[in-house]
């Protein structure tokens, strides 16, 4: 169960994310809010899937962080055209159908 909250987690985030450029290093970063459990997150950062600084509120998700999680959409049948408003009913539907207790 463990695994597939820190999947449902990436999968969160990387579908919450916003792209952000930095001009002087010519580089664009996908960054999300730190709104998750920090365990999940701290995971997330010792398996390269994101990057956090401390002193952030949010984090960046790293390269190999994008290819899991559309990956994971592909596993959930998720589509990159969701809308905002449908994401938390979207996880609703997909945990109890995914996560035996």
């Amino acid at each position: 169960m463990k695994e597939q909250i820190k999947e449902l987690t990436l999968l969160l985030a990387y579908l919450t994310s916003w792209d952000e450029k930095y001009r002087l290093i010519k580089q664009e970063f996908k960054k999300s809010w730190k709104g998750y459990d920090y365990g999940i997150i701290n995971k997330l950062d010792e398996e390269e899937y994101i990057y956090q600084e401390n002193k952030h509120k949010y984090f960046i998700l790293t390269k190999k962080g994008i290819e899991e999680a559309e990956k994971l959409m592909q596993k959930y049948k998720i589509e990159k055209t969701i809308k905002a408003e449908n994401w938390i009913r979207l996880l609703l539907y997909i945990i109890p159908q995914n996560i035996h207790l």
